[in-house]
C-alpha cells in the first residue's frame, strides 16, 4: 500500500478529482471486460467522457494516468499472451514430456501417432539466423558506417531514406523473390537434392534484417557528440582510427541493439521461410548441411495451424514457448550488453 501511495503521489493524481475520476472509471472498464465483457462499452464510454474533459481542465493529470494506464495495459497484455501460450502448451509437454525438446532418433513429427519432437525446427532456426546474422551485421554495420562518417552529404540523403524504403518491403516479396530466383539458382548451380534450403532461408532473410540494422545503427553512430570526434582528430588521429577507436565504442550500445534487433527479425520471420522452404520435419543429414531442408519454429505454425487440432495444435503452441523464451533472451541478452559498455565507457564500478 505504502509503494502505490507513493506512486500516486508522484503523478499527482491522489489530489485531483479528475485523476480518481479516471482512475474510478478505468478501473471499471477492466472490471467489466473480465467479468461481463457486453457492457463494456458503458465505463468505457464514461472514461472517454472523463479523458475529454480532463483534457480541457487538467491536461498534466490526465497525461499522466494516460501513460500510467497504457504502462499497465501493456505489461498486462503482456503477461496475459505468455500465460496463455504456455497453458495451451501444456497437454503437448505432458504428452511428450523433456522429448519433445531433445528427441533426435526415430520420427520425430507424426501428428497421427501424436509424436511431436521441435528439434528440426529449433535446428532449423538456429542455423537460419545465423546465416541470416552473417548477413545483415557485418554489412549492417559497414553500411551504417559509410553513410554516417564518410558518405558526402548528397549521398547520405539519398541512401538513408532509399534504406527505409527497403525496411518497409513486405516479408512476402523477399520470399518470393527468393523462391523463384535463389531456389531454382542453388538447384542447378550446386544440384541441391531439395528444392529449396536453410541457406537460401538464411540469405534472405538477412537481407530482410539489412535495411533494420543499417537504419538503427547509423542513428546511433550519428548520435555521437561532435566533441568526441574532434578531440580524436586534434590528437593526430586519422578519421579512420577516429572512427574506430571513438565514434564505434562510443555508440556500441546502439550498434549491438542495431544487430540485435536484425537477430530478432530473423528468428520471428515467418513468410520467407513458409514460401521457400519444403517443410520437412526432419534433421539435415549431416547435421551441418546448411544446404539441406527442414523447418524452422515459425514456418512451422504458419504451415499447420489451418490443419492443426487436439494435440497437434498444443505442440504448436509448445514451439510458440520456445520462440517466446528465445526472444526474451536475446532482449535480456541486449540489455545486459547495453549496461556493461555503458559502465565500461563511463568508468562506473563492475
Amino acid at each position: 500500500m505504502s509503494v502505490e501511495r507513493g506512486l500516486v503521489g508522484r503523478l499527482g493524481v491522489g489530489d485531483s478529482p479528475v485523476g480518481v475520476l479516471l482512475g474510478v472509471t478505468l478501473l471499471a472498464v477492466a472490471l467489466t471486460f473480465f467479468l461481463a465483457p457486453g457492457l463494456v462499452i458503458y465505463p468505457l464510454a464514461a472514461f472517454a467522457l472523463v479523458v475529454v474533459y480532463g483534457i480541457f481542465r487538467e491536461q498534466g493529470t490526465t497525461a499522466r494516468v494516460l501513460a500510467l494506464a497504457a504502462t499497465i495495459v501493456t505489461v498486462l497484455v503482456l503477461g496475459l499472451i505468455t500465460i496463455y501460450l504456455v497453458a495451451q502448451s501444456i497437454p503437448a509437454f505432458r504428452i511428450m514430456g523433456i522429448d519433445i525438446l531433445t528427441k533426435t532418433g526415430g520420427k520425430l513429427w507424426n501428428p497421427s501417432s501424436a509424436i511431436y519432437s521441435l528439434v528440426p525446427m529449433m535446428w532449423g532456426t538456429l542455423v537460419t539466423t545465423l546465416i541470416a546474422t552473417a548477413v545483415a551485421a557485418p554489412l549492417g554495420v559497414a553500411g551504417a558506417v559509410f553513410i554516417a562518417e564518410m558518405a558526402p552529404d548528397w549521398a547520405r540523403g539519398l541512401l538513408k531514406p532509399a534504406v527505409e524504403a527497403l525496411a518497409g518491403i513486405p516479408s512476402i516479396v523477399y520470399g518470393f523473390i527468393g523462391f523463384v530466383v535463389l531456389n531454382p539458382f542453388m538447384a542447378e548451380q550446386f544440384s541441391l537434392p531439395t528444392f529449396g534450403s536453410l541457406f537460401v532461408v538464411g540469405v534472405v532473410i538477412g537481407a530482410m534484417a539489412l535495411p533494420t540494422v543499417v537504419s538503427v545503427a547509423e542513428d546511433a553512430i550519428a548520435s555521437v557528440p561532435g566533441p568526441m570526434k574532434d578531440g580524436s582528430l586534434a590528437l593526430g588521429a586519422t578519421d579512420w582510427q577516429t572512427t574506430t577507436a571513438v565514434t564505434l565504442p562510443a555508440a556500441f550500445s546502439g550498434v549491438s541493439a542495431a544487430v540485435l534487433l536484425g537477430i530478432g527479425r530473423a528468428v520471428g520471420e515467418t513468410m520467407a521461410a513458409t514460401v521457400i522452404l519444403a517443410h520437412a520435419q526432419v534433421l539435415p543429414d549431416p547435421l551441418y548441411d546448411v544446404f539441406g531442408n527442414t523447418e524452422t519454429l515459425t514456418s512451422l505454425i504458419a504451415s499447420q495451424y489451418g490443419i492443426a487440432s487436439g494435440s497437434q495444435m498444443s505442440a504448436l503452441f509448445a514451439a510458440g514457448v520456445v520462440l517466446f523464451i528465445t526472444v526474451l533472451g536475446l532482449s535480456i541478452g541486449s540489455q545486459y550488453v547495453e549496461r556493461r559498455m555503458e559502465r565500461t565507457l563511463g568508468g562506473g564500478d563492475t
